[in-house]
């Protein structure tokens, strides 16, 4: 193997490669990038057995091959070169010699044959849509993805294709988040799965927010492989990146069920000054005491927050508001955390009682559901 290919963007297509390797590989080849060069180009691929990621960049390939290396350290490496120009040459020992104006490297690889090939699987869903409403979409849910791994049927975000929609959901028990889009399927039967919390972290960092740039998914019982267009103002960093993740097993509880199906009083907020007065509030929170009052009365939010160790925080707000007066605590990072992911000036904040639970609402496309804090 022998190819010439520019340093940053053998840089960047590392950098994109680079995340899904573990600390601790259960296999030494899995510290490894795979680097096949053929034609005009070169594909960069990892895994970890349950993800992987393979990246396409430019390159002037001389004599086609491939060869495994240490991930880590070539990206440390190829950053740090001081030419534009890199020449890179396997030997038959598996040795690399990395070259770039005065300097010159010498690195062991590991044999192609031992790295764990991508899965290849029948496609039995695919689906496009735009990356940057996809990103969104992701924003909007991720963060009420479950840590907890006894259930780990929760530890994800559920995709599902239904009626000419995607509805995009995730929830930890305490809070849930729900988003949806109209979404053409092109002949494709709709279809659901639960995209792990690794994967929809790779699949965020790596959506375009350029409008128009396409991402493809096909997925089945058991995979999902993910394709995003690149645009033209790439200048040939990246031709193609393709992630490929397993889905979690199990099925998704009925999130229908936790959604109120009345409302009951409801006021519109400004979300950014909403955000800003929690934000305020709890910085007089403590582990023992984590949570802020919200108090709606005529005309007036008023938003609270005390603590034997910090204090007291009193926030207000006018509001269009004539209903009785009603009072209800909630962890202010449940609360900041779908203000900070929404791009929509105004909300609708709907409430019942003290042991009922808060609901953020937009146009019909975007729901949070918080539980509240027992005082």
């Amino acid at each position: 193997m022998k190819f010439k290919v520019n340093r940053d963007h053998f840089s960047n297509g590392l950098a994109q490669v680079l995340n899904v390797v573990g600390t601790r590989p259960t296999m030494p080849v899995l510290s490894n990038v795979l680097i096949e060069a053929d034609g005009d180009h070169l594909d960069l691929t990892t895994t970890n057995l349950d993800l992987g990621i393979r990246c396409r960049i430019k390159a002037t390939v001389q004599q086609a091959g491939s060869i495994t290396l240490p991930v880590r350290r070539l990206a440390s490496i190829v950053r740090e070169l001081p030419s534009h120009d890199v020449s890179v040459e396997a030997a038959s020992n598996n040795q690399v010699k990395i070259a770039s104006g005065g300097s010159n490297f010498r690195i062991m690889g590991i044999p192609r044959d031992d790295f764990p090939p991508l899965p290849e699987f029948a496609d039995e869903h695919t689906f496009t849509l735009e990356q940057s409403v996809l990103g969104q979409m992701l924003a909007s849910v991720s963060y009420a993805q479950s840590a907890d791994e006894s259930r780990y049927f929760l530890n994800g975000v559920y995709f599902h294709f239904h009626d000419g929609k995607l509805t995009l959901v995730a929830t930890d028990g305490r809070r849930l988040a729900l988003t949806h889009r109209e979404l053409d399927f092109g002949g494709s039967t709709g279809g659901s799965l639960i995209l792990p919390a690794k994967t929809v972290s790779e699949l965020t960092r790596l959506l375009s927010k350029e409008e128009k740039l396409t991402v493809s998914l096909a997925f089945n019982d058991r995979r999902v492989a993910f394709r995003t267009e690149v645009g033209d103002d790439s200048s040939g960093l990246i031709d193609q990146v393709q992630l490929i993740s397993k889905v979690v097993e199990g099925n998704y509880p009925n999130y229908q069920q936790v959604i109120p199906k009345e409302v009951h009083q409801r006021v519109k907020i400004e979300r950014e000054l909403f955000l800003q007065c929690v934000h305020r509030a709890a910085l007089v929170t403590s582990d023992k005491s984590n949570s802020v009052k919200i108090k709606l009365s005529n005309n007036l939010l008023e938003i609270t927050a005390a603590s034997p160790d910090f204090g007291e925080a009193h926030e207000s707000l006018a509001v269009d508001y004539s209903g009785p007066d009603i009072q209800v605590a909630f962890n202010p990072g449940f609360l900041m955390d779908p203000l900070r992911a929404q791009t929509k000036d105004q909300l609708s904040f709907e409430l019942k009682d003290e042991v009922s639970p808060g609901v953020f609402k937009t146009d019909g496309s975007f729901l949070c559901v918080i539980m509240p804090v027992r005082l």
